[in-house]
Formats: C-alpha cells, structure tokens, sequence
C-alpha cells in the first residue's frame, strides 16, 4: 500500500499573480493532471503515456499539501477522482517543500509516500512505479538527473523517517530538503537508470507562464499524434 502526495503549497512567484497549481493546461488543471497520471486517468502523453491513461494507478490514495486558501479551490479541481483524498495544510507555508513533503508524510496512511509536485504535469506513472520497488527497505529512492540534480519532489519517501528527519533539519533552522536527506538510509537512482526507464521530461517544471506554453505545445503534440 502506498500514499500519493502531491505538494502544491508554494506562493508561484515566478508564476504572475495566479495559483499554478489550478492553472489549466489543455483545459485541466497542472494539479488535476498529476493527480490523474498517478491514478492511471489522464491523456495519453509521454512518457508512461499507456499507465497514465489507462494503467493501474500507482497509488492507493493521496494526500494534497497545500495553503489553507486553497484548498477550496484544489478540491474542486479533483473533483470526482476515482481515489479518496486526505488534506496536509501547511501550519507557514514559509518553510517551504521541506515542510510540505514533512506534512505530507504526517497525513499519509501507508508506510511509503510517492511525492511529486503540483507543476509536474508529465510525471511517468511507470517510473513513479519503479522508485516505489527501488524504496522498499530504504528510507527513500531519490532520482538525480544529469548525476548533478536530486529530484526532490518526484521521489519515494518512507513516512515515518522522512518526516522526522525534515523535522529536524526545520528545528536547526536548515529549510533544504537535501539536508534531511542526509539523514535518510536511501537509494540514490542515477542518470543511467532514469534514461533507461523513462525521459527526462517526467521531471518538467511548470514556473512560468511560458513553461505553459512549452508544456501546451507538448500535449497538443501528444494528442494531435493519437
């Protein structure tokens, strides 16, 4: 049994004045289109396209991290998802994704978390799978791509462990979630691995209004060739 978390409490500076995680690309929500990848009902796009529009989900619930204020309106964004949904307000959302995966990890049921943040749009369900078999044991499988980059909010985490270490690392003032990594027994899934399952598009961010231009264009793509 494994929690699907989604953290989606950031304030989207780079955005504009808008919540990224309700902005729509191809008319659904970044929020809805994670969610629906993880359980296995979105459109057909790349990668993982075949488990992300019609796969087994990943998950067997989530957990949404988020502000207060918007959990009114991500609620209705997930409206009618095929999974039951628990809520991890973020207490100051000035801490950042150390707090949110922490709160997170608190909220889920199950002994192991999937996180992936809100503007991931083309998360692999197939390769969210895998992290999954990678973690188990461990206290979490970590992605580091290009062997530089940890891949921090698309990772596996065990709940108890990593919400005491993200605990800690916020009581000595330390906000990085790469410093409560230090604390964990993990695997580390190198660049190799990561291009022999999926793309490096798994990974894409969405912090702009032209990163959801970009992103658009990737769907339209993806759709027009079905």
């Amino acid at each position: 049994m494994t929690t699907g978390a989604i953290i989606a409490g950031g304030r989207s500076t780079r955005f504009g004045d808008a919540d990224k995680a309700l902005a729509e690309l191809a008319g659904v929500p970044l929020i809805r289109r994670v969610a629906d990848r993880l359980v296995g009902a979105d459109d057909p796009i790349p990668p993982g396209a075949g488990r992300a529009a019609g796969g087994d989900p990943v998950v067997d619930d989530l957990v949404i991290n988020c502000r207060a204020d918007q959990r009114e309106a991500i609620a209705a964004a997930l409206d009618g998802l095929s999974l039951p949904v628990r809520w991890a307000i973020d207490g100051d959302p000035a801490l950042g994704p150390t707090a949110g995966i922490r709160n997170a990890c608190r909220a889920a049921r199950n002994e192991y978390v999937v996180v992936v943040a809100c503007d991931m749009p083309f998360v692999d369900p197939a390769f969210a799978a895998a992290l999954v078999e990678d973690a188990a044991g461990r206290d979490a499988a970590v992605p580091r791509l290009d062997d530089r980059w940890l891949q921090t909010t698309q990772a596996v985490y065990r709940a108890e462990a990593t919400a005491a270490a993200c605990d800690r690392a916020l009581d000595r003032g330390d906000r990085k979630v790469v410093v409560a990594l230090d604390e964990l027994d993990r695997v580390t899934v190198d660049d190799t691995t990561i291009r022999d399952r999926t793309t490096p598009r798994t990974f894409t961010n969405v912090n702009t209004r032209e990163d959801l231009a970009d992103a658009s264009a990737i769907v339209e793509a993806a759709l027009g060739d079905g």
